[in-house]
């Protein structure tokens, strides 16, 4: 998964998010920095209850936090989320052909853009497409 930091670079450099089912999200800056958010449908929690492992359901949970608004959320993008944004912002400058190869330390983005090459490697697909994605925020604006 992405870390936060990227996606707060994304956030900053420009990227819009459209909350949907099945995002995930951060809460920056409140004490839940280590927490994962996902917008669901309906919360499950998995406890264990009479020995035995459970799905319980909730239709709604009450906690201090009632509600926030969306641009206070760092929205943390999946692998496909991400290549699909890129893939897109590809197509004007390049034809939106890229390759993603793994290498014994992580991951290379590559596209072309005109006659050069581009390539942005880390250490998994995530942070690989960010920081390609990144690149094209910064050089569009």
């Amino acid at each position: 998964m992405l870390l936060l930091s990227t996606a707060q670079k994304l956030k900053e450099a420009g990227l819009t998010w459209k909350p949907a089912l099945h995002d995930f999200f951060a809460i920056p800056d409140r004490g839940f920095d280590d927490k994962i958010f996902v917008i669901s449908d309906m919360f499950v929690n998995v406890e264990l209850l009479r020995g035995h492992l459970e799905a319980t359901f909730h239709g709604s949970v009450e906690w201090a936090l009632d509600h926030i608004v969306v641009e206070e959320l760092v929205w943390l993008p999946t692998e496909e989320q991400l290549r699909d944004e890129l893939e897109r912002r590809l197509i004007p400058v390049s034809g939106g052909g890229m390759k993603l190869t793994s290498t014994p330390d992580g991951y290379v983005c590559a596209f072309q853009v005109g006659d050069r090459w581009l390539h942005f490697e880390a250490f998994d697909a995530s942070e690989t497409f960010a920081s390609a994605l990144l690149h094209l925020l910064a050089t569009s604006q």
